[in-house]
């Protein structure tokens, strides 16, 4: 039996080695890679959704929560979606080559920056299925080659869809080991992932709070961090209640499970009375439990009270924290406390106050009147994402093609040489 330690080095080796080849792919040939991986899905549902029912019920028999339940399920419609996205990546401008700020230096010389791919990146994730596509897409896209390491509760959901992907390389000529499984639900590989700097240029854990950290923690190369997302929506006193209502009732009940589902409702006191009873009674009736400050308990005896970790707390379920506050200042306040650099969103008509918010609130998407749901890669316009960066360097926000991606200087001569 290979060894954990053999097994991520002969990924490394290859992946390095597919990395070079994957660089100087042409933009035709990484799209027809995407579109047969789409065919290749589309043609394999029936195994697909097989493969994902025996996760399920592996989990459910495990006592997964609810929202991992729902992270881990895929059907008809989610297929759809995922098939969607690989065209819409498909038909994005590839990043590689690109050539931007040339301009002519007093020697004569060209100087710009051409932008280029990472190299190899391991992706570490948990539950999502999806992400075994996604990843693999937009590392095909970008020119980076990656080694994908799911959680063990979807390994046979993965699995299906990495044959699928690995299936839409062979039929494109392209090198196989562009896009690697690892095929062990051992968590010793995760460790020696890691570690394998010397193959492994980046990694990118896309998982609960606890996984992030040990990853960022251990790893020996950088990390593009996606923590936890604790997101707000601020209605302020000026806000129109329709859209309030809509918005924040939207924000957490689209999706329980997501990183952006709102977990906290920040409700100026004066805009309580003609909006806060309406929003109170269409959570419950959805069966939403609802956590409140002391001035929210009034409003309803259904309503717990809120602790203070509530206020820190990335629900993931269907829990809702609730605060009033009697100012704008101190919704930002509470969210600069509290807030996890995800996802913030203000209801407003005044200019002024939506303006303040967006300038003052620290986030990596801050949004007026509009539901934090769309805090997505492919509302976004990038087609799908690996994860949603909460640090600030190296990207910030959904990450997308770009987002894999580095520059390089690149000077352009004829002859020159320095005096």
């Amino acid at each position: 039996m290979v060894s954990i330690n053999t097994l991520i080095s002969e990924l490394g080796k290859n992946a390095k080695t597919a990395a070079k080849s994957l660089r100087c792919a042409t933009t035709s040939e990484k799209n027809t890679v995407l579109l047969n991986i789409a065919e290749q899905i589309n043609q394999h549902r029936t195994n697909i959704l097989s493969a994902n029912q025996t996760d399920l019920e592996n989990g459910k028999n495990k006592g997964l929560d609810n929202a991992l339940i729902d992270r881990l399920m895929l059907d008809d419609q989610r297929l759809d979606a995922i098939i969607e996205s690989l065209n819409q990546i498909a038909n994005l401008p590839d990043p590689i080559g690109a050539i931007t700020d040339l301009n002519y230096r007093p020697s004569g010389i060209q100087i710009g920056k051409m932008r280029v791919p990472l190299g190899v990146i391991g992706i570490i994730y948990e539950s999502r299925p999806n992400v075994t596509i996604d990843a693999a897409a937009l590392c095909l896209k970008s020119g980076n080659g990656a080694i994908l390491r799911g959680g063990s509760e979807a390994i046979h959901s993965n699995l299906a869809l990495y044959a699928c992907v690995k299936n839409g390389l062979i039929d494109a000529g392209l090198n196989e080991h562009c896009i690697q499984l690892i095929n062990t639900t051992d968590r010793a590989a995760v460790s020696a992932l890691v570690k394998a700097g010397a193959y492994v240029d980046a990694i990118i854990p896309r998982g609960g709070k606890g996984l992030v950290e040990a990853i960022s923690e251990a790893a020996t190369m950088p990390v593009i961090k996606h923590l936890n997302g604790i997101c707000h929506t601020y209605i302020d006193k000026d806000a129109d209640t329709e859209k309030a209502i809509n918005i924040a009732f939207n924000a957490k009940t689209r999706r329980y499970g997501v990183c952006n589902a709102m977990e906290t409702l920040l409700v100026h006191s004066g805009a309580v009375a003609r909006i806060l009873p309406e929003l109170i009674a269409q959570y419950l009736a959805k069966g939403v439990e609802l956590r409140g400050c002391e001035q929210t308990l009034k409003l309803s005896n259904q309503i717990l009270k809120a602790t203070t970790n509530d206020w820190d707390t990335e629900y993931l379920d269907a829990i809702l924290s609730i605060r009033i506050v009697t100012s704008m200042s101190d919704a930002i306040e509470h969210i600069e406390q509290h807030g996890s650099g995800h996802t913030e969103s203000i209801v407003t008509e005044n200019y002024t106050s939506g303006r303040r918010f967006l300038a003052e609130v620290d986030a990596s998407s801050v949004m007026i009147n509009a539901s934090s749901a769309f805090a997505d890669g492919f509302e976004y316009g990038l087609g799908a994402e690996i994860g949603i960066s909460t640090d600030k360097f190296h990207v910030r926000g959904p990450v997308g093609l770009e987002g894999l991606t580095s520059q390089k200087f690149i000077v352009l001569g004829d002859g020159h040489i320095r005096k």
